[in-house]
């Protein structure tokens, strides 16, 4: 049974090893509790890397040890939880801008609009801010 609401989305985000170098690669899921992501190259269960999601202004940064790594086609999918509690708050509003991007291309697509993150953060928080899940609720 999972302890945190887990939020699907498909950001980028860059993995930092020292081992390995930097890697670009695709966010999978977002929760308080850590995140999930495609990595090119299989990881070790205890090992820390450096997660960091650019979208946000500045850029979210944060050290993670990896919980679990499966194999995935020709990538690994990797489980991390954040070591810093202080982390959880800002990783919660990673998640509101990963649904927010998320709205904005659904819309381009759908409705052929081409909103601003501005006015797609409007319109996603007029529609789902007060539906979407408050993790203290999942502990």
């Amino acid at each position: 049974m999972r302890n945190f609401f887990r939020h699907p989305t498909d950001m980028p985000i860059e993995v930092l090893h020292e081992a390995r170098g930097p890697g670009d690669e695709a966010l999978r899921n977002v929760s308080c509790g850590g995140l999930s992501f495609r990595y090119r190259e299989k990881l070790s269960v205890g090992e820390i890397v450096r997660v960091r999601i650019a979208i946000a202004m500045p850029a979210f940064e944060a050290p993670c040890r990896v919980l679990w790594c499966q194999p995935e086609e020709t990538t690994w999918q990797v489980g991390v939880e954040f070591l810093d509690q202080d982390d959880l708050f800002q990783a919660r509003m990673i998640e509101q801008i990963c649904h927010i991007e998320q709205y904005r291309q659904e819309v381009r697509t759908s409705q052929g609009r081409n909103l601003s993150g501005h006015e797609a953060a409007v319109e996603w928080i007029a529609r789902y801010a007060q539906v979407f899940p408050n993790p203290a609720q999942n502990n």
